[in-house]
């Protein structure tokens, strides 16, 4: 017999095969061997970044990116940032090379536009202008406006790298393989600090660090917020997906519902207004935006855009160092691990720990001490993983630049520009 087909949406899913998937699918053990990097980006016009650049020269430069013969997969967000994800890369250096080739390629055909590629966490002089009117995005743009403006910024406005690792090996005892994940929530906070570059928004100064990292924060109650740490990974996850509100139920023809306070597992229980599907749930998961996000692998979201052309290669190296060199790993999670006192019982990004790491970035001394440990950590551990000499000496520059001092990118901004004029933002300024 055929399964009962739901207008048209599949076969529906139960309870119990819901939690089951999620524990399965969503952490796969084994030894550490790919690692990935998900670049977003900001377009700007090339010669003055605080105009606007108009919606049909946006979407020209999205066709034409389009027909690119790129490695990574091309997305756009809604805003128009341009999106490049690369495949799962065997190293450290293949994924490097992949995408820096695809940015080659990218940034060569938005030049005789006029356009270039921008590394900012939020754009600092445009408000949130949407370009895709797809139904997901109307009815997200829904939902999220009903806590504030927080959501059309999120989507609009931000960028991010996100570096994404291998779940590693199951790990004795009752929390499995919660030792890697809970080192991801710790080592997150360290990186937001270090990496954050988003102190304006438009045209004014916020003052956070990285105000991408706080506008995340304040979407609704449990949707950007991580599961609890002290439970096994796989349980915690499982129920706080399905415990998260419904974002919305995709239809046939019209506009896709966007359903109020309706959480997936209540959905499943009540069946209305339609049962939901597989189908449902994977949607349901993309909607989900905790600082980790556990895909399988573990996708960390937490890093902002990166300045210049090459910028975002030194969050990657340096996360894949930490994480994939045995020795390096011991050795940042005796560093980081402290710093849970610090973040208390409340969940990341909300606690105070990555609250200090968005708004003050390395000028908090406890986050200021373990970013110093962990970039003397990931230093020793590039050679061992397979680094260039130059991806070395990139990451070398930054922690004399930025970690040593206590720096962040943002202050590259904040402090010439505060000097002149503590209000507006200005050309010079962010350029």
């Amino acid at each position: 017999m055929r399964p009962p087909e739901t207008d048209g949406h599949g076969r529906p899913i139960a309870e119990a095969e819901a939690e089951d998937l999620l524990r399965c699918i969503c952490f796969k053990n084994g030894p550490p061997t790919t690692v990935g990097v998900e670049l977003e980006w900001l377009v700007h016009e090339r010669h003055d970044p605080r105009r606007p650049v108009p919606a049909d020269r946006l979407e020209a430069a999205h066709d034409q990116v389009r027909e690119l013969p790129l490695t990574s997969a091309l997305t756009f967000e809604p805003g128009g940032q341009l999106e490049l994800s690369s495949a799962p890369a065997a190293s450290l250096m293949e994924c490097v090379n992949s995408v820096a080739a695809d940015l080659d390629t990218v940034r060569a055909a938005l030049t005789p536009s006029g356009l270039t590629l921008s590394g900012f966490g939020i754009d600092p002089w445009q408000p949130p202008r949407r370009m895709l009117r797809e139904p997901r995005y109307d009815a997200m743009e829904a939902y999220l406006d009903r806590t504030g403006p927080a959501g059309r910024v999120m989507m609009c406005s931000s960028a991010s790298i996100q570096v994404c690792l291998d779940a590693g090996e199951r790990e004795p005892g009752p929390l499995g393989a919660g030792r890697r994940w809970r080192l991801a929530h710790l080592l997150g906070a360290v990186l937001t600090a270090a990496f954050a570059n988003s102190p304006a928004r438009e045209g004014r100064w916020t003052g956070w660090r990285s105000t991408r990292q706080a506008v995340w924060a304040q979407l609704d109650r449990v949707r950007p917020i991580a599961p609890p740490l002290d439970r096994e990974p796989r349980a915690a996850w499982a129920a706080h997906a399905l415990d998260a509100p419904v974002m919305f139920i995709r239809t046939e023809q019209g506009p896709w519902e966007s359903p109020d306070g309706l959480t997936f597992r209540q959905w499943m229980r009540s069946g209305g207004p339609r049962p939901p599907t597989r189908r449902d749930l994977d949607h349901h998961l993309t909607t989900l935006f905790p600082p980790v996000r556990p895909r399988g692998h573990l996708e960390l979201r937490m890093i902002d855009a990166q300045p210049g052309d090459d910028g975002w290669m030194v969050p990657l190296a340096v996360t894949a160092a930490l994480f994939d060199d045995p020795e390096a790993t011991e050795t940042v999670y005796r560093l980081v691990k402290p710093l849970a006192e610090y973040a208390g019982p409340d969940p990341a990004p909300r606690n105070p720990l990555w609250l200090a790491a968005a708004r003050l970035g390395l000028a908090d001394p406890e986050l200021h001490a373990a970013a110093i440990g962990c970039f003397t950590a990931a230093l020793e551990a590039l050679p061992r993983v397979g680094a260039s000499d130059a991806l070395c000496a990139a990451v070398a520059g930054f922690h004399e630049r930025h970690v040593l001092p206590g720096r962040c990118p943002a202050d590259d901004l904040l402090i010439p520009a505060l000097g002149r004029n503590p209000g507006a933002l200005g050309k010079e300024s962010c350029a």
